[in-house]
């Protein structure tokens, strides 16, 4: 078997492709960025999970209520009649009614300054209710309270806004899924059309072991993992670009980041990790079937 004129385990990569290209550095570079695109919409998208998940926490455990004032009542007397209720409501951890420039606050986009001047108008005032995070009070609990003490009030519960986030995180989570699949999908391209010019230089040669034995999947698997191995360093080359700029911003920021809108922890950055990886992986596929492919056709 040693004799043999085609023995596998006698072949290096050196041997039919060379350890270094001269499109190698341009292989890397391109790879290096898709990869440092993707590690961003990764650290993005959780960024954005993350705040998504925080809004949405804050405001399952806070509700907003808008009294009326009725018959001889001041405003400001309905408010704080309102929050007495209101914290003795099981599932309410606090209530309190705020100072009527809040209320004028909401009326000032449409009115202007002259919103300040409306004490004598029955400005109906807000109270600020805290809920139990464990068994928070529902909306329906929280009404039926005011209307049997006899309260003109509207319950806000935030319903409408955890709609929305949930909505918008969404967006943003299949947004990053799709964002990442087209860079795997370019960076595969960008192998493929690597691989179809290794091929290309190098077509004697692939006849010669054709004539000797070689099979294609045996020929195919020396693109497979010269091509694994460029991704793999383009790859830990785009992750730690990316990992260095989310320090960055990370420090500059605090936990905020660069804006409270995308919050970073330290633990995220563990998710360009696998960045080296799934670009070997990806390279290394793209090869494989471009390799067969190609080399079936000559």
């Amino acid at each position: 078997m040693t004799d043999a004129p085609f023995d596998p385990a006698r072949w290096r990569p050196a041997s039919f492709l060379p350890d270094e290209d001269a499109r190698d550095p341009a292989l890397l570079f391109v790879i290096g960025v898709l990869c440092f695109l993707a590690c961003l919409t990764a650290l993005g998208v959780i960024a954005a999970d993350r705040a998504a998940s925080g809004w949405s926490s804050q405001l399952r455990s806070e509700a907003t209520v808008i009294v009326r004032a009725q018959g001889g009542e001041t405003p400001d007397a309905a408010a704080a009649r309102a929050a007495e209720v209101l914290a003795g409501v099981a599932g309410v951890s606090e209530a309190r009614a705020l100072e009527k420039e809040k209320a004028y606050e909401l009326i000032r986009p449409w009115l202007g300054d002259v919103a300040a001047d409306l004490d004598d108008l029955p400005v109906p005032r807000l109270v600020a209710v805290g809920l139990d995070r464990r068994k928070p009070a529902t909306a329906a609990t929280l009404s039926a309270a005011l209307k049997g003490q006899g309260l003109d009030a509207v319950v806000d519960d935030h319903s409408v806004w955890l709609k929305d986030i949930r909505h918008a995180a969404g967006v943003v989570r299949w947004t990053g899924v799709v964002i990442f699949l087209l860079i795997a999908g370019a960076a595969g391209a960008v192998v493929a059309y690597a691989t179809r010019a290794g091929l290309a230089a190098r077509r004697d040669v692939v006849e010669v072991l054709h004539l000797t034995g070689a099979e294609d999947a045996q020929i195919a698997n020396l693109f497979e993992l010269r091509f694994a191995r460029v991704a793999a360093i383009a790859g830990a080359a785009g992750a730690l670009a990316a990992g260095g700029l989310g320090v960055v911003l990370r420090l500059i920021g605090g936990g905020d980041g660069i804006t409270p809108a995308l919050p970073i922890a330290w633990i995220d950055l563990l998710a360009v990790l696998p960045c080296p990886v799934l670009a070997a992986i990806v390279a290394a596929v793209a090869a494989r079937l471009t390799a067969r492919r190609l080399i079936r056709q000559l």
